[in-house]
């Protein structure tokens, strides 16, 4: 496996492939996705970046396979904040259950293009200017710190979202779902319906996000082809991931905790790199212990009735 651009046009290729499979055969009808369902495809999508995670570590050796999979945990981890602004913008414009796949099939789709813009000019900054990677990391403690104080719980107010305004003033949008199109065609004149509105926010989170996730795995290794696909690869299984927790959300209540502590870890490991370099294997077992203590600590201590 080479990082050509043979290689990058295949793997666009193989990622859209299994887009349209998704789209056109598996969900070409509209329905509510159950949990057993969920929990298949997730499955599957986990062990398909498993399987190209193993390609890595056998065509690229020990450490990109470690860079890959730690930055792999990392997206997914940080992931899971997305997931519960989705369920709050779903639910606030009550979006039927048939129509949150396709949504956020094309969400995802407009994820991928938007962060290999971001993943391009990171990869291009980093390399040219070495002293950003001390402010990245800066960043990162500093994100990491803010959100341990912030809460657990993201907030969403679509009526004072800047693009959901732009989006009122400029642009004629019914005022009911029409199925699950998201434009509709009356005397002659095209309106937007809800469920673009929906799209479109869904999309601007991502980006929000993204400053976050981005930078994390960048952390990590500045090589693009690395970052990338680990970036698509976290991507891909996101929507079953959304339906197999949308139910559980609250559950893993400490987690937010430990996502926070990820990233003060790594943007501390850049700052002291230099003094004290952390190996790839002890960082990815730190990654991974402080997911699974988190994980750990929402079951032991589940949140009461009514507690916020």
């Amino acid at each position: 496996m080479e990082n050509t651009p043979l290689f990058w046009l295949a793997f666009t290729g193989f990622v859209i492939g299994l887009l349209l499979l998704d789209l056109l055969v598996f969900n070409r009808k509209a329905h509510e996705i159950k949990l057993r369902e969920a929990l298949g495809w997730s499955a599957f999508w986990v062990a398909l970046s498993l399987g190209f995670n193993a390609l890595v570590y056998r065509t690229m050796g020990h450490q990109a396979g470690l860079q890959w999979l730690t930055g792999y945990l990392v997206e997914k981890a940080l992931s899971v904040d997305n997931l519960f602004v989705f369920l709050l913008i779903f639910s606030y414009f009550k979006v039927p259950p048939q129509y949150q796949h396709r949504i956020l099939f094309w969400g995802v789709l407009g994820a991928l293009l938007l962060r290999a813009v971001f993943i391009l000019i990171g990869g291009a900054l980093l390399a040219k200017f070495h002293f950003l990677l001390y402010l990245l990391g800066a960043f990162l403690v500093y994100t990491g710190i803010r959100m341990g104080f912030s809460g657990d719980a993201p907030e969403i107010d679509p009526d004072n979202n800047p693009v959901v305004r732009f989006l009122s003033r400029h642009l004629p949008i019914t005022r009911q779902l029409e199925g699950g199109k998201f434009f509709i065609k009356k005397d002659g004149l095209r309106f937007a319906t809800p469920l673009f509105v929906v799209l479109v926010m869904v999309e601007t989170t991502d980006v929000v996000f993204a400053a976050d996730s981005i930078p994390a795995i960048l952390a990590i290794t500045r090589d693009t082809f690395i970052v990338f696909t680990s970036n698509v690869f976290a991507l891909l299984g996101l929507r079953a991931m959304y339906f197999a927790l949308a139910s559980m959300m609250r559950l893993f209540h400490y987690l937010h905790y430990g996502l926070s502590l990820i990233l003060v870890f790594i943007g501390g490991k850049i700052l002291f790199e230099n003094i004290y370099p952390i190996p790839m294997p002890v960082a990815l077992g730190v990654v991974g212990g402080l997911l699974a203590l988190s994980v750990l600590a929402s079951l032991l201590w589940p949140k009461k009735s009514g507690e916020q």
